[in-house]
């Protein structure tokens, strides 16, 4: 199990550098001209853990499988693409299939590189955006509204639940507020059901990326303080990365020589980690393991999913048939030195259906179909 990615922006932020950095590939093409991603290329990447790699010290077994994160570069968007401008309407069917969107924001000044609105202001360009998504979702909305409505009235449930979310969301996108502001509460079921069913585009969790220049990467700029206050602001979450630095170091073979280069420019992990950690964080993923001489493998699940559900994750028949979950912690697993030792330790645990998945849990599932 993985999760989707959304890039995207105005054109020449640097979305496709950054696509091309994170995936190690030339998939996209990076050019300084709008449009030059007209379909939305998919990439890949293993889901880099430290925890995994002392794993596979310790068991050395014959295969390592990390988790994955799929990224999609999304075509670059511009005033009035709710109503078609550009590549609008593509740009909007994109969006809608990805699970959360990272917002590409320039935060550099370069003469040699053109920017659509004429001057670089990462504010304006993420509001642009965000309009034109508001937008969308709004007509959306009115256009179901009606028959919603007149359901609702003749007793309909469903409809009389729908009318219920869909009611203080489109009062909160004529307010210029995105549709997640006014989400339902999770606890509620079928409301956020049918939330869910509307497939609104303002409802899907955003990471604001601060694409800077190189001597910015470390510490940030005026720019990137604007977004992180936008941010704060909005709940959400903002990181700081050079899409130029994260080009050059995708060219290094050897994860030595990409420390050594990430360490003279005062950089401690690649633009890819603080990407991956911000974006668990959004989705709430969390990663538990399986590990074995043949196989030592990373799974990511849903914070909160209990046991069975992280069965199923392996194969539908172990969900199915679940009957209880072998379960060590990772931290155990790493102190006793495997387990066997911690079966010694009585460090191991037999868990049923009911046991919510802890992040960095080693599990074997015992099932019967």
């Amino acid at each position: 199990m993985g999760f989707n990615c959304g890039i995207v922006g105005l054109p020449n932020v640097g979305k496709s550098t950054l696509f091309n950095a994170l995936t190690s590939t030339i998939a996209a093409q990076a050019a300084n001209f709008p449009f030059c991603t007209i379909e939305p290329n998919t990439g890949r990447v293993a889901v880099p853990d430290s925890r995994l790699d002392k794993l596979v010290e310790l068991v050395n077994p014959k295969n390592v499988v990390p988790t994955q994160l799929e990224f999609v570069d999304i075509a670059g968007l511009v005033k009035g693409a709710s109503k078609g401008e550009g590549l609008g309407n593509q740009f909007l069917a994109n969006i809608r299939e990805v699970d959360a969107i990272i917002h590409v924001l320039r935060c550099f000044e370069d003469e040699n590189i053109t920017h659509v609105e004429g001057s670089v202001d990462p504010i304006r360009d993420a509001e642009i955006v965000e309009t034109e998504l508001m937008i969308a979702d709004l007509e959306s909305l009115e256009k179901r509204f009606d028959q919603t409505n007149k359901k609702a009235k003749g007793g309909d449930k469903e409809a009389i639940t729908r009318l219920a979310v869909m009611t203080p969301v489109m009062e909160a996108l004529k307010a210029g507020k995105p549709a997640r502001v006014a989400a339902p509460d999770v606890s509620n079921k079928d409301a956020a059901r049918e939330y869910k069913m509307l497939q609104l585009l303002t409802a899907k969790p955003v990471l604001y990326v601060c694409n800077v220049d190189e001597d910015s990467a470390a510490t940030g700029n005026k720019f990137s303080e604007q977004v992180f206050a936008k941010a704060q602001a909005e709940g959400a979450s903002a990181v700081i990365i050079s899409a130029a630095i994260e080009s050059e170091v995708a060219q290094l073979e050897s994860a030595e020589e990409k420390k050594e280069f990430l360490s003279a420019l005062g950089l401690e992990e690649t633009g890819l980690a603080k990407i991956i950690r911000a974006g668990y964080n959004l989705l709430g993923l969390e990663t538990y393991f399986t590990a074995g001489p043949k196989e030592v493998r990373a799974w990511t699940f849903v914070k909160g999913s209990k046991a069975p559900q992280c069965a199923g994750i392996i194969h539908s028949d172990f969900e199915r048939g679940f009957i209880r979950a072998e379960t060590i912690s990772y931290e155990d697993y790493i102190k006793f030195g495997g387990e066997q030792a911690c079966k010694e330790a009585g460090k191991m645990r037999s868990e049923g259906k009911e046991y919510v998945v802890q992040d960095g849990d080693l599990l074997n599932f015992l099932f019967n179909v």
